[in-house]
């Protein structure tokens, strides 16, 4: 039987993953990027017997989160976290935010936002095809961000 990752261990395996071409975080385009979050999101956690309790997220949008407009990617793995009884408590995401400044061609993709559950019977590899086909990915996917974060939060 495989072992199955601690939570905890989450954003270092998703900054390992990242960086598995022993290149710089900020060396990598999107599609990279892409690339390493999905080595992230094969990987198995220890998470809740519940449904929804892992998922993966892309979404991307024009926002003004930290004072002017930008483009930002946001893939995000979440975790239900349950409490000594079980029952949900909170969700922990573990994200990768690419941030691009602002230019006509990404601010005319407007937001988009999907969602792949481990639980849910469905095919990590065709979600993320059907992401890559997606016109929007013509536009970003050879796109080096200009900023990078790696997170972690409670929600």
């Amino acid at each position: 039987m495989t072992r199955r990752l601690s939570m905890d261990e989450a954003v270092g395996l998703l900054e390992g993953e990242l960086g598995s071409g022993q290149r710089a975080l900020d060396d990598l385009l999107t599609e990279d990027l892409w690339l390493g979050f999905l080595r992230f999101g094969r990987r198995l956690f220890d998470v809740p017997d519940t449904p929804d309790a892992d998922g993966l997220l892309f979404q991307y949008g024009t926002h003004a989160f930290d004072g002017s407009p930008a483009f930002t990617l946001d893939l995000t793995r979440q975790f239900e976290i349950s409490d000594s009884d079980g029952d949900h408590d909170h969700y922990v995401q573990v994200h990768c935010e690419l941030g691009y400044g602002l230019a006509p061609a990404l601010e005319a993709l407007g937001s988009f936002d999907s969602w792949f559950f481990h639980d849910a019977g469905d095919d990590l590899e065709e979600w993320a095809q059907g992401l890559t086909e997606r016109a929007a990915w013509a536009t970003i996917h050879r796109l080096k961000p200009t900023e990078i974060r790696v997170y972690q939060e409670q929600v």
